[in-house]
């Protein structure tokens, strides 16, 4: 019988602290990809019987009313907001793409449309170029084009893996990091509560749109396993943001990696999706390139300012 009294549980606790920051933060990380890993296979799962808008739509209500509580705290301050239309553009842009990241991963094995979400990184490089006016160095544009010569081994552009739905999971990428860049500007100005308040509620209201359109009432199981699916991704989210706040960026980013050898197990065991070499291969190529760019912006951050000439 376990023994789950206080005093054991603060022992525990203590243990924990105790270890260093980086191990935490490793074991945050894993623990994330392993619970991404699975609202994934519940996705594929649930798309053999309902519409990925469906899907998609318990999704966002149901991560909503896990962060309700949180923001009910701030009492009427995360409603209060003078950039109304950016909190709107990013979650229309935020749902978009999560329609298209779970048409990818109910319409291919999962090893490989985990692989391609592994493409958000890149495009987030581009993107802070073009809309954040951030200075990118040759070292980043060169791993950046090594990581799209991975993923175009892994969606091989005239062979079998090519198709709609590798397209669709990459715009699915494109579009997420195009949140993240959006999230940046917000990020200056909004509070993080207001941030998630009116994602979670404007990703809600439009995803039930398409959705009502493709309704099936679903079945006991297929409740469960949706609402699995919100606080799975929930819970991964917490998990990732405890990763970085443990441990440093070089340290902890590696082991996201993880989720892609979680996705070849349950792709395995689940659905009996065998990857080739090839698609291992451009996969190993993309995270790689991925793990440098973090490890070097972790690097950029740390190194002091150059000093600024007096006038």
């Amino acid at each position: 019988m376990i023994d789950a009294s206080p005093g054991r549980l603060a022992r525990l606790k203590r243990r924990w602290n105790g270890l260093p920051g980086n191990l935490r933060g490793a074991a945050w990380m894993v623990l994330g990809s392993l619970l991404f890993s699975q609202q994934g296979a519940i996705v594929k799962t649930l798309g053999a019987e309902l519409d990925v808008f469906q899907i998609a739509f318990f999704r966002c209500a149901v991560g909503f009313l896990a962060v309700v509580p949180f923001v009910i705290g701030h009492r009427a301050a995360p409603v209060l907001t003078g950039r109304l239309w950016l909190h709107l553009a990013r979650a229309v842009v935020g749902v978009a793409g999560m329609f298209c990241g779970f048409y990818s991963v109910t319409h291919l094995p999962l090893a490989e449309a985990t692989a391609i979400s592994f493409t958000k990184p890149l495009f987030l490089i581009l993107l802070a170029v073009f809309f954040l006016g951030e200075p990118v160095r040759w070292r980043r544009w060169l791993a950046t084009v090594v990581g799209f010569i991975g993923i175009l081994i892994v969606v091989r552009p005239g062979g079998d893996a090519f198709g709609l739905a590798a397209l669709v999971g990459l715009l699915g990428s494109f579009l997420i990091a195009d949140v993240a860049v959006l999230a940046k500007k917000l990020s200056a100005t909004e509070r993080t509560a207001t941030i998630l308040f009116y994602f979670g509620a404007v990703t809600t209201l439009v995803s039930l749109v398409p959705a009502a359109f493709v309704w099936r009432t679903p079945t006991a199981g297929a409740l469960v396993l949706l609402v699995l699916v919100g606080l799975l991704a929930v819970a991964g989210q917490a998990c990732t943001l405890r990763a970085y706040r443990a441990g440093e960026t070089t340290a902890v980013a590696p082991f996201d990696s993880a989720r892609l050898l979680f996705a070849i197990g349950y792709g395995y065991f689940l659905f009996a999706d065998v990857p080739d070499w090839w698609s291992l291969l451009g996969a190993m190529i993309l995270i790689a390139s991925t793990i440098y760019i973090a490890n070097r912006e972790a690097r950029l951050a740390r190194a002091p300012a150059p000093p600024t000439a007096e006038v």
